[in-house]
């Protein structure tokens, strides 16, 4: 199928196709004592509770091309929330092919509206008094039938988040069927989920690949670059401590990410 940005498929009836592209968001922070840890859990709660995970998933249903059947949210006590959206596919009124998806916009720079299949987030915020260290976890499933790709959300997910670790899974299944009976088990090129992230993305991530070619299943980790320790501190500042303790911190921290960049305890 290496002639399939060459030309365009005639299908027999539906495209069949399902395209299912999965994230973990990992943000993390440092709070010294119960009160900055529960003041963090309360900031998180608030700036990514149901209505503003809302309008993320909204912007990302115009991204690739969907529209929207229906909407369930919720907050939950003591903290997180849940959004549910069903999705159904229009053909694309774009500046680019739906079926040969690109990097996509960045948050600010939404354009498309678009329109089978559901987008999902939930969220998990915790902290633990071990350590004062504080996570973020958002859990994002994007998946559609037919030509719209979820990798079009690819780079808008990331910014919309506080992403200092993230892990993608995307996966083509079942299969399409052409005029002359040809099953067709995927309808676009891809190599690696690294070709649909912007330049500014790549540049501010390290990112690892392991990736199934044969079973149309691809897996990217990705971790911050750049490590500021007062990016990491809540209700205080890094010049606030002394040096061994900022030693510290930034030790702890480090180790964190690294653990949740290769899912296992160092």
């Amino acid at each position: 199928m290496n002639d399939m940005k060459k030309r365009k498929i005639k299908l027999h009836g539906f495209n069949n196709l399902t395209k299912a592209l999965s994230f973990n968001i990992y943000d993390m922070c440092y709070a010294t004592t119960e009160e900055q840890r529960e003041a963090y859990i309360a900031y998180i709660d608030e700036a990514y509770n149901a209505e503003r995970l809302t309008q993320i998933l909204t912007d990302v249903a115009d991204i690739i091309g969907a529209n929207i059947l229906n909407i369930a949210r919720q907050d939950y006590e003591p903290q997180g929330a849940s959004v549910t959206i069903l999705i159904s596919e229009e053909p694309v009124i774009n500046e680019t092919d739906a079926s040969s998806p690109g990097p996509g916009p960045l948050p600010e720079t939404v354009l498309a509206h678009l329109d089978k299949s559901h987008i999902t987030v939930h969220t998990y915020p915790e902290s633990h008094p071990h350590d004062g260290i504080c996570t973020f976890r958002a859990d994002i499933d994007v998946a559609t039938c037919g030509v719209i790709s979820p990798l079009k959300a690819l780079n808008y997910l990331i910014h919309s988040f506080e992403s200092d670790i993230v892990t993608m899974d995307y996966r083509v299944r079942g299969f399409t069927r052409d005029v002359r009976g040809r099953k067709h088990f995927i309808d676009h090129k891809i190599t690696s989920i690294q070709d649909f992230l912007s330049r500014d993305t790549k540049n501010a991530y390290e990112m690892i690949d392991v990736n199934v070619y044969q079973e149309n299943l691809f897996h990217t980790k990705m971790r911050l670059k750049e490590f500021d320790l007062d990016n990491y501190l809540f209700g205080i500042n890094a010049d606030d401590l002394d040096s061994r303790e900022r030693k510290r911190i930034d030790r702890r921290l480090r180790k964190e990410m690294q653990e949740l960049f290769y899912g296992r305890n160092l």
